[in-house]
């Protein structure tokens, strides 16, 4: 989910790339969960995200959406799925009784970079710490590239980039509709073309054929 920000007020003035040590070491989350609990519904999922669920959980996206793990919203006039979250303040779905992550070794990107965020610009991208989100005092330094244990990370980097930007283009399209069936007919083929269809074991090779097939139709 994109949000309006003013970086001086909520980072340390710095942007980060992969490669640099970021101040964010929390001892593994340890004794704490406060960040999965006051999530909302801001874990938006994107499609990496929905192939790792898949593959983990041995499942389908419909089978994600049936199970009560995710639900789908409105971001930008483009629907997108994002984790769903136990009633009252319990937190993410996947937050078990001792306050600790199911699915840690295959969260969403998300849930990897945090305390971290991401900021666009110039058609790419570069991360920024957010001073006030995670409690724990007295962090370590720690490689970002280590902290977001993603492999292939470069890949998924073009990845993540990639897929804002389509996203973006696709939010002006939608915006610019004539007609409100327009956008609809839109959203149903991106949930198909994207989520639905499973991506198998190669994920970046599915995405970019689906990426281009999808810029020739929109």
């Amino acid at each position: 989910m994109e949000r309006e920000i003013d970086l001086q007020e909520v980072s340390d003035g710095r942007l980060y790339t992969s490669a640099d040590m970021v101040k964010i070491g929390c001892n593994d989350c340890s004794g704490c969960s406060e960040c999965c609990r006051v999530v909302e519904d801001t874990i938006i999922l994107d499609p990496y995200d929905i192939s790792q669920l898949c593959q983990a959980l041995e499942t389908d996206f419909q089978g994600l959406l049936a199970g009560g793990r995710i639900e789908l919203s409105v971001v930008e006039g483009v629907i997108l799925p994002h984790l769903k979250l136990k009633e009252g303040r319990g937190g993410c779905t996947f937050l078990d009784d001792a306050g600790r992550c199911m699915i840690h070794g295959f969260r969403p990107g998300f849930c990897r970079m945090f305390p971290m965020g991401r900021i666009y610009e110039n058609g790419d991208f570069r991360y920024f710490l957010q001073v006030h989100e995670c409690p724990y005092p007295n962090k370590t330094k720690v490689k970002l590239k280590k902290w977001l244990g993603i492999p292939e990370l470069a890949r998924y980097e073009r990845f993540v980039k990639d897929w804002h930007f389509f996203l973006k283009d696709t939010e002006r399209k939608l915006a610019e509709a004539e007609n409100e069936e327009i956008p609809k007919k839109i959203n149903l083929f991106l949930l198909q073309q994207f989520f639905q269809k499973p991506y198998g074991d190669a994920f970046y090779e599915a995405f970019y054929e689906r990426l281009s097939e999808a810029g020739a139709v929109l």
